[in-house]
């Protein structure tokens, strides 16, 4: 095993950590503090969940290759993450429309230092798994 391989594995595993903890945070908000998730909020964990899974068997398996089939989902949540996150900053952003069943997405849970929210949570985590992702190379 080379050492540019041995630096891949380790941003794989810091890219699998990374959704790890956007997951069980994820899990935290809505199952322990009953946060009740919006609809952009659904749309970002079905972004992340299912790399917690790929990654993890990609690190156990030492497949550098995961890359490919994990980085376009990692973008597109970021990108969502990004624009839940306009929807609740940015006035006038979010849709103008009567709140009917659910959450609305311009609601915000958390607001720590006032600007962290679960969204912008969710796109530091996306991002740094996009960040090590493109740090990961395979053997030629």
């Amino acid at each position: 095993m080379t050492e540019k391989n041995n630096r891949s594995i380790i941003f794989l595993y810091v890219a699998w950590l990374a959704s790890i903890i956007a997951t069980l945070g994820s899990l935290y908000f809505s199952e322990v503090r009953g946060y009740v998730p919006c609809e952009m909020c659904w749309y970002q964990r079905i972004a992340m969940y299912p790399l917690t899974v790929t990654m993890g068997i990609a690190v156990f398996k030492r497949d550098l290759a995961i890359k490919k089939y994990v980085l376009p989902a990692s973008i597109i949540g970021g990108l969502i993450s990004v624009f839940h996150y306009l929807e609740q900053k940015v006035p006038g952003f979010a849709a103008i429309k009567p709140c009917s069943m659910g959450v609305p997405c311009s609601g915000e849970y958390i607001n720590w230092l006032g600007f962290i929210t679960i969204p912008f949570l969710a796109f530091i985590a996306f991002l740094i798994i996009t960040i090590c992702l493109l740090f990961v190379k395979k053997e030629d």
